[in-house]
């Protein structure tokens, strides 16, 4: 196997150094806007690892990534980019006859008139709009195979096969204790991302109902973490998994819900009064600029904190319902101390956790153990392998009884 993977920010290079520890594939190449940063992310591997090189895309230039692929004879496209070059990257797959994966689905709008009660163009609909050419192209797009969406989704599927009967409900839950030293906001992650997903209208599923939305940071609940993260308010965040779960898991209802903690709430909400969300571009002294581009830049990159941060992240699945008649409630979890992540591979724990579950699903992919053509997530998949080789990894999920 061949793989293009376009991103070469903290989740992008996290990757390097996982998949440098597997041998499922033949070369990778590794491609950024700034080749630099491609090329830093091959060089930290070490002279003797010869299987990776860099190069640079532009990854909203479909037709160049299209031909790189061609010129590089890649099989697949992994995208570790933000989710605005998701549609560029997901068309230049299928033009170049590879497989594709991604961690984030395509871009959602909100409803026009009602965008806390009623959906628009919801996460991924532009990518499920053309499910019947990959599928006419016996091509598999892999989406959302990140930790959330991603690992999440494969503990939605493994309940459901293994430990209920009957599923009332499945929420995903993410919470963590992570501090950072020095800063007074400093996201883990993309702030671009996390701007757009926090500050959408939250989608929630009812089997009755099927998919509406909520206002930002709605039905706030506390939920206790394992492994000594404990208790953490968690709120309606949009989130991939409630777009992908219910169409291959049978549950009544899915939410997702993420502790983000009041400042940091705040935050956002100061950023959206002061239009600084915005993506479409303004005129600043004759130069044109997006707003949260201007945040992005002034913010530290997430991919450089990890001597600063202290603490765990957990990402799970809590999920109840009936089994062998009895109610019961379990959650399916995964959790990473950022002082093991930095010790280990050299990547802060948010950034790590969110990287080993493509080169996972890669490796399935590549050894036929998933296969498929169209648009999938994760769920469409068995999910015993995939848990199999996260412990296998060396870094073991979870399972507790609530």
């Amino acid at each position: 196997m061949r793989i293009l993977l376009v991103g070469a920010g903290g989740v992008g290079t996290a990757i390097t150094r996982i998949a440098a520890r597997r041998s499922f594939f033949d070369h990778l190449v590794v491609s950024d806007y700034d080749l630099a940063r491609a090329q830093a992310a091959v060089a930290a591997l070490g002279a003797e690892e010869t299987r990776f090189s860099a190069r640079r895309i532009d990854a909203s230039d479909q037709a160049a990534v299209t031909a790189l692929l061609a010129e590089e004879r890649c099989d697949v496209l992994l995208n570790a980019t933000d989710p605005r070059f998701v549609m560029p990257l997901f068309e230049a797959a299928l033009a170049a006859g590879a497989h594709y994966l991604d961690m984030a689905m395509s871009l959602s709008s909100p409803h026009p008139e009602r965008p806390y009660e009623e959906c628009g163009t919801k996460l991924g609909d532009g990518q499920f709009d053309r499910a019947a050419a990959w599928a006419e192209a016996g091509r598999l797009a892999l989406v959302g195979v990140g930790v959330e969406p991603g690992l999440s989704d494969v503990f939605a599927r493994y309940a459901a096969e293994e430990l209920f009967d009957g599923i009332e409900e499945i929420g995903v839950r993410d919470g963590a204790n992570l501090t950072v030293e020095g800063y007074d906001f400093a996201p883990s992650f993309s702030i671009w991302t996390t701007i757009e997903e926090c500050l959408n209208p939250p989608v929630v599923w009812e089997k009755e109902r099927g998919w509406y939305t909520t206002a930002p940071f709605s039905e706030p609940e506390v939920f206790d973490f394992p492994e000594g993260i404990g208790p953490v308010e968690c709120v309606n965040v949009e989130h991939e998994e409630v777009l992908l779960i219910p169409r291959w898991v049978d549950a009544k209802r899915v939410t997702f819900k993420y502790g983000l903690g009041d400042e940091f709430i705040e935050t956002l909400k100061t950023l959206h009064r002061l239009g600084l969300d915005r993506t479409a571009k303004v005129s600043v002294g004759g130069v044109e600029v997006a707003p949260r581009d201007v945040v992005a830049a002034c913010l530290p990159d997430p991919a450089t904190l990890g001597d600063r941060m202290r603490g765990k992240t957990c990402a799970g699945t809590w999920v109840k319902g009936v089994k062998d008649g009895a109610p019961r409630e379990v959650y399916l979890y995964h959790v990473v101390d950022n002082e093991w992540s930095m010790a280990e591979y050299g990547s802060q724990a948010v950034v790590w956790q969110t990287a080993i579950n493509p080169v996972i699903a890669l490796e399935l992919v590549a050894g036929g153990v998933w296969s498929g053509a169209g648009v999938l997530g994760p769920e469409a998949f068995d999910p015993r392998p995939f848990l199999d080789l996260l412990n296998d990894y060396g870094s073991p999920w979870g399972l507790r009884e609530q």
